[in-house]
């Protein structure tokens, strides 16, 4: 069995990176705060960042495999080509919905990982099956080292992009994820040879070069215009409502012995509503406040305070420690050297843990 040499275009192998992290920023920045979306608008961004994702994936793949520099010419069969693309969608499609509709844990984020990883080499491996005119011999060293590197890469730029949901971490995210992609496909083709074959009377449906790197050039605009959208987001901070009372009412009226005291908003953990009235919780102690908790509310939400349940409104810099359960969660407070724990409703919990930098 004679082996072809082949080589690679370095002007395609560096379209193909940049096309890789494109992709990543435009996927990790669509699914950035939507914890706090209704549910049908959250599965449409998920959806939006699959194809993205994906369809980058399969951009990467595609942009590099036409710098591959043979001594024959190739095709590809559009069939299996489109068949590739949809893996890469749906394998990542699943990832995000674990990553967006389930609790963020060790064992979530590496799932989401390994999934995404695998639905990278069988994207890759599936569109292999898909030249025309020769054929791609595999080991399974080779094998066995692309599927490695794709779900250890994979998980190690999931959790670089979800441990926090801030922009550092989605730059940092789109690295990484982008250079695992690129990575892996040029792992692969480090363990994979060519053979030329004979070519059939019939094979099918075939894309030639130039039709192929028009449609990788058509999908690569669209992630760039994408890109473009969700920058001016990414870059751009929410715009601050104007404040309902003066700042001097950022200090919290509170009634003792008869004489009416103030104290600032910041030294205040939580407030809890008592009748018609409301109870400051501090380091210390606990203080009177005629306020009720929608006046309260009104004055002081949503900075820096934020209702989590509709007897209790908190303060997210006094939050210790999160616990989340099935549909509901719990604030924990360190005051006064006890623990003090606060309910979080369910139709509050995304946006408390958008608040504190959970989602």
């Amino acid at each position: 069995m004679e082996f072809l040499e082949f080589t690679h275009n370095p002007w395609l192998v560096a379209a193909s990176l940049s096309i890789s992290l494109v992709a990543a920023f435009t996927g990790f920045s669509l699914t950035r705060g939507i914890a706090a979306q209704p549910v049908a608008l959250r599965k449409l961004s998920v959806t939006m960042a699959a194809i993205a994702l994906g369809g980058g994936i399969w951009s990467m793949h595609f942009v590099a495999m036409l710098g591959l520099q043979l001594p024959i010419p190739i095709y590809y069969d559009a069939a299996i080509t489109l068949g590739s693309a949809l893996v890469a969608i749906l394998m990542v499609g699943i990832a995000l919905l674990i990553l967006h509709f389930h609790r963020r844990t060790a064992l979530t984020l590496t799932l989401a990982g390994t999934i995404t990883g695998l639905g990278i080499v069988a994207m890759h491996y599936l569109g292999m099956t898909g030249l025309q005119l020769c054929r791609a011999v595999y080991t399974l060293p080779g094998v066995i080292f692309a599927v490695l590197a794709a779900c250890l890469l994979s998980i190690a730029a999931i959790w670089v992009a979800y441990g926090q949901r801030n922009p550092r971490n989605i730059l940092m995210g789109t690295l990484a994820f982008g250079f695992a992609v690129f990575l892996v496909h040029f792992a692969a083709i480090s363990g994979t040879r060519f053979v030329r074959v004979a070519p059939l009377q019939d094979i099918g449906p075939l894309l030639s070069n130039e039709v192929l790197a028009l449609g990788v050039l058509i999908s690569s605009f669209v992630l760039c215009g994408a890109f473009l959208l969700t920058s001016v987001n990414f870059l751009s901070t929410p715009p601050v409502p104007a404040p309902s009372v003066p700042p001097r009412l950022l200090r919290i009226p509170y009634e003792q012995n008869g004489q009416t005291h103030f104290i600032d908003a910041r030294d205040v953990a939580f407030l809890r509503a008592e009748g018609h009235y409301t109870l400051l919780y501090t380091g210390r102690q606990k203080h009177f406040c005629t306020w009720s908790i929608t006046e309260a509310e009104r004055r002081l939400a949503p900075d820096p305070f934020v209702k989590s349940h509709r007897s209790y409104l908190i303060n997210p810099d006094h939050v210790v420690l999160f616990e989340r359960r099935k549909d509901n969660g719990i604030c924990h407070f360190h005051l006064g050297g006890q623990d003090i724990a606060t309910p979080v409703s369910r139709s509050r919990l995304p946006a408390l843990r958008e608040v504190l930098g959970l989602s």
